[in-house]
């Protein structure tokens, strides 16, 4: 599924197109997402100026004039391209924003598990919103403190990272990098982790989070980026699907397990 660089290569696409313009209509073809889309959702937005997009998470963060706020969220095989007002819908293209340049925001969902929220309320205190830990790349999230929310922990360090109460956007393919990148072995439990590695897994998932949106994100089945242009992040992955493979640094095999329901590489020789 798209991941924290893939929303955020969507939302630096999609910033250009429609910051300042008006949403002249929310055309939802197909409400039945994750979650029915309200029918007072076009009403609610029609009309009103995108003044920014940001991201919170894995979440799109349309913010209109006048305190209103739609939140995308790409689910599992979303994505959302930039086409001119008249191009022919394709299959599963759900909800378009059709804006007063002549631009349109398609939103194309063949699994359908992704959502769509309108608030007039702060976003920050949405019930999909509020929960969420730190951004990965904020200073928020520090050694200090996953090294205070890891103490006693008995999860392994995988899925504690993957939490999004413990931090947001920490997918599968990133926290398996990042543990490659920080020598630590994913199974290892969190409380059993010394800070100083800690604070050097925080530095590695910031260094794989941040070239992967530099390199447009990792495309693995169905994410393309806001032109249909593929990320290339998957070219330079260490160990995230190589099971069986000579490991980049030392040449060991690398193994492949479940951990927590999820498919887990990692290098026996270089992580520990």
């Amino acid at each position: 599924m798209p991941e924290l660089p893939e929303v955020e290569t969507t939302r630096r696409g999609l910033a250009p197109h429609c910051t300042g313009h008006r949403l002249v209509r929310l055309k939802v073809r197909e409400p039945r997402l994750r979650w029915p889309v309200p029918d007072s959702a076009p009403a609610l937005v029609a009309g009103r100026r995108v003044d920014t997009i940001d991201r919170r998470g894995k979440y799109l963060l349309f913010r209109l004039e006048g305190g209103v706020t739609a939140i995308l969220h790409l689910g599992m095989s979303g994505s959302v391209r930039v086409v001119e007002h008249g191009r022919a819908v394709r299959l599963h293209d759900h909800v378009d924003f059709e804006l007063d340049n002549g631009k349109v925001l398609r939103f194309n969902d063949p699994r359908r598990f992704g959502s769509l929220h309108v608030t007039t309320q702060p976003p920050e205190a949405h019930p999909l919103l509020a929960s969420l830990g730190p951004e990965p790349l904020s200073a928020d999230f520090a050694g200090g403190y996953l090294y205070q929310l890891a103490r006693g922990r008995r999860v392994a360090i995988k899925p504690f990272i993957m939490d999004s109460h413990v931090v947001v956007g920490v997918g599968n393919i990133y926290a398996s990098e990042a543990l490659f990148m920080a020598g630590i072995h994913p199974n290892r439990a969190a409380g059993r982790i010394a800070r100083a590695r800690l604070e050097r897994l925080v530095a590695c998932i910031q260094t794989v989070l941040g070239n992967a949106i530099e390199m447009g994100g990792t495309t693995l089945r169905d994410f393309t980026g806001t032109n249909g242009s593929p990320g290339y992040f998957q070219q330079t992955l260490n160990v995230y699907g190589r099971g069986g493979e000579p490991c980049r640094h030392c040449g060991r095999a690398l193994k492949e397990t479940r951990l927590g329901q999820r498919a887990t590489v990692y290098c026996p020789g270089c992580q520990r």
